[in-house]
């Protein structure tokens, strides 16, 4: 096999990461790419988890596909709910003790799931209980890998000195196990994940000995059906990161000193990542300083008055708590005050689904505050973007004084991958027009070119105010005035039009003449790039143009690719109204008319993006996605 596609599943805080962790660093520590995605509900415990992902013999994987070749059930809910994702050929890791439990006895399945799935069994002619749809799995040639938790619960509590009340805790260990014989990963490999997971004393030699009576079950009734090919792929050092990380490692590397946040999913692990890493005022470094503040309100305003002190700031947030901080952002804009926001995109709108995705708020972001300010608009569809994308917000927010808006969805954010450790020599930091020693004269806004030279709060008294101003900051009505300080703001769009290159702006992959044009951004660029070849074996070319940046957008690339291909030309978004076709026809007087959507709060699949433009081919407009538990 030159890759797998795996699902685990079980109870929200139950082990389930933990037992995604592993896989995922024994995999790469056996040379494979790797990437997984964690879809849960929004409760603390006991709603419904699973980790989608896949391990891959060649490539750093991007996409992820159904079905799937194998499935770790740490309930009998993984199975209900997932039976119908597996491939023929597929093996199911369940607990044989739960054989009579039937779906209605599951109290933390959705009414609407729960009638779903009854729905499904009643066609194919199954009971209810858990059994029952084991059977039927058997018979249509899946191959079911049923084990006593609770005997194995029992053996792990003879070798070791666990308590009955502490046993359970271990099911994840069943599913490393399990799963790692199946797909024949090295034991050494497995050691190391559990090492990474659990560092040492009891705790870990527990795990490593539950994982071998476990993998030794397996392997010796089973063998190891689902063995990846030998790695191919020369990916050299290698991280294994979620969007969140990067984003943070990305954040450090531009030379951020101040990020400024409320907690809120999914934008809350990313200050948490650098808040294990703060540092106050150690001399040669530089100091980093992460602040919890009591609203969304304080949080931009804090990182706004950070940054008027000479600062390099960010905040991170996402769709409810970035409402809030709109009218700060028009401070900003006022101001010319340089601030990041990293806007983790999720549900909408007001609570919507806090721990599902979307890309529902791009047009908030390009429209935010009333009033006009200039700024800019960056998107995000891999880590690799993600990482140099932090770095260049930090930059353009600084060079052209302004509110810069890094757009990263949860799908991104939420998603572990292997990436490629990047090339630190690339990495720049550009602060600027600073004027270090203001003279008498110095004027915070001064006419003379869209950016002016700034200088430090304590430098040179300087005013600000969120109302209108003249050169030198100070309240000013007059109309005459009111022109000069809009155009010298406004103008900074055209400056960074000019300095700002479109191959920043867009990337095109794929096939230089194709047969279909796909139009996205985001986390539809790892979706787009494995439907093309998939797409590919179908005897259909195809190119994906990739959008990096809305504000400023890449009208003259986008114009020209849709003079040639206009009829056959895709708008592929997680939303509903289509919002980056929206911004074409705005921006570059370009209207994409066929268009596949998907805002379940589940990300896009390669295989069901590649059968829709299938479907779109043969004459279909608009294409509604739905798959995903």
């Amino acid at each position: 096999m030159k890759s797998l596609n795996y699902l685990l599943g079980g109870p929200q805080g139950g082990g389930l990461e933990t037992s995604s962790q592993v896989l995922s660093w024994a995999f790469a520590k056996s040379g494979y790419g790797v990437i997984s995605d964690r879809e849960y509900y929004s409760n603390i415990v006991g709603r419904h988890s699973y980790i989608h992902a896949k391990a891959d013999s060649e490539e750093l994987p991007k996409d992820l596909q159904y079905p799937v070749k194998l499935l770790g059930a740490m309930d009998a809910e993984s199975v209900f709910t997932h039976f119908t994702d597996l491939d023929s050929g597929a093996y199911v890791i369940y607990n044989s003790d739960l054989n009579s439990t039937r779906l209605s006895q599951i109290p933390s399945v959705e009414p609407e799931v729960g009638e779903k799935i009854l729905k499904i069994l009643k066609k194919l002619n199954i009971e209810q209980d858990l059994g029952s749809l084991v059977n039927y799995l058997k018979d249509n040639g899946v191959n079911v890998v049923g084990l006593s938790y609770r005997d194995l619960l029992s053996e792990l509590q003879k070798k070791t000195n666990i308590v009955a009340a502490q046993a359970s805790r271990y099911i994840s260990t069943i599913i490393i196990g399990a799963s790692a014989a199946l797909v024949g990963i090295d034991p050494e490999a497995v050691k190391y994940g559990l090492t990474r997971r659990f560092k040492s004393g009891p705790v870990l030699e527990h795990n490593l000995t539950f994982s071998e009576i476990v993998s030794e079950i397996v392997s010796s009734n089973f063998g190891s059906p689902l063995k990846l090919d030998p790695p191919r792929g020369n990916f050299g050092r290698l991280m294994i990161v979620s969007g969140n990380d990067i984003v943070a490692m990305g954040k450090v590397v531009g030379g951020l000193r101040m990020q400024t946040y409320y907690p809120i999913t999914p934008a809350a692990d990313e200050s948490f990542t650098l808040e294990e890493h703060e540092r106050l005022g150690e001399a040669g470094i530089g100091s980093l300083t992460v602040f919890q503040l009591e609203d969304e309100l304080a949080a931009v305003n804090a990182a706004i008055g950070a940054s008027l002190t000479g600062t390099r700031v960010a905040a991170a947030t996402s769709g409810p708590g970035f409402d809030l901080m709109v009218e700060g952002l028009g401070w900003a804009g006022m101001n010319e005050a340089p601030v990041v926001i990293t806007y983790y995109q999720r549900g909408g709108p007001s609570t919507g689904q806090p721990t599902r995705g979307g890309q529902s708020d791009l047009l908030s972001s390009v429209f935010a505050s009333h009033g006009e300010y200039p700024r800019m608009v960056l998107a995000s569809g891999d880590h690799e973007e993600a990482f140099w994308d932090a770095i260049d917000a930090l930059n353009y927010a600084e060079v052209y004084q302004i509110p810069v808006i890094h757009l990263v969805d949860k799908f991104l954010a939420n998603t572990i991958r292997s990436v490629a450790f990047p090339d630190l020599s690339k990495a720049y930091i550009n602060r600027g027009k600073i004027v270090q020693e203001p003279g008498k004269d110095y004027k915070r806004f001064s006419f003379e070119s869209p950016v002016s030279p700034r200088a430090f709060l304590g430098k040179t008294l300087v005013w600000y105010t969120g109302d209108e101003h003249n050169e030198e900051g100070h309240i000013s009505e007059e109309p005459e005035n009111r022109i000069k300080i809009m155009n010298k703001r406004m103008e900074k769009l055209e400056l960074i039009e000019q300095e700002v290159p479109e191959e920043r702006r867009v990337s095109i992959y794929g096939d230089e003449s194709p047969d279909v044009v796909l139009y996205g951004w985001g986390f539809v660029k790892g979706a787009a790039l494995g439907a093309i070849k998939m797409l590919k074996e179908e005897g259909v070319k195809a190119m994906y143009v990739h959008v990096r940046t809305f504000i400023p957008f890449p009208k003259n690339t986008v114009k020209n690719i849709y003079s040639k291909y206009k009829d056959v030309m895709i708008d592929v978004e997680h939303n509903y109204l289509g919002q980056a076709a929206v911004l074409a026809s705005a921006f570059a007087n370009v209207e994409i008319k066929k268009h596949i959507l998907k805002y379940t709060g589940r990300p896009i699949y390669s295989n069901e993006l590649k059968n829709a433009v299938m479907r779109i081919l043969k004459g279909s407009e608009k294409e509604v996605l739905e798959y995903g538990a």
